[in-house]
């Protein structure tokens, strides 16, 4: 058995639940200006389809798997900004401060360690990246983090 991680969640216009203001955090690293308020209101759907459009993707304003690809920054120790914030946010650190220090770093490896340990081959190296995302906007830290496959 493998195990997998949960599925990238649909975002949409009038969602107002998780991840919403990760959403808004990675739209500001893209250099779009989104208040970061947990709510999909008009002015984040339409950073979303300014996103899609630029990436040539269906331009819908619905943020689903292609479209939180498209969004990813990496992350890496030492880092500064948007994208650092969002990350800091889902872990709900004190002194999100959008700079990716040591306290983000080991937040972010004993993730990694608990995703690898699940039996999804990923690094425990401190770089956030797609995987490591997914884990993150689909809710790993909220539920059940893994789900088993054959």
């Amino acid at each position: 058995m493998t195990a997998t991680l949960n599925p990238w969640p649909t975002t949409r216009q009038g969602s107002t639940d998780h991840p919403v203001q990760t959403l808004q955090y990675l739209l500001l690293a893209h250099g779009h200006t989104v208040t970061v308020d947990g709510v999909f209101g008009s002015e984040t759907g339409d950073a979303v389809r300014a996103v899609q459009r630029a990436k040539n993707l269906p331009d819908n304003g619905v943020v689903d798997q292609a479209t939180w690809r498209a969004l990813l920054v990496a992350v890496r120790p030492g880092m500064r900004g948007s994208a650092v914030r969002g990350l800091q946010e889902e872990f709900a650190l004190n002194g999100a401060d959008g700079i990716y220090g040591p306290k983000t770093e080991a937040a972010i490896r004993d993730l990694q360690a608990s995703i690898r340990d699940g039996g999804v081959p990923v690094e425990v190296d401190g770089v956030v990246g797609p995987q490591t995302w997914q884990a993150l906007v689909s809710g790993l830290r909220e539920a059940a983090p893994l789900t088993k496959v054959a």
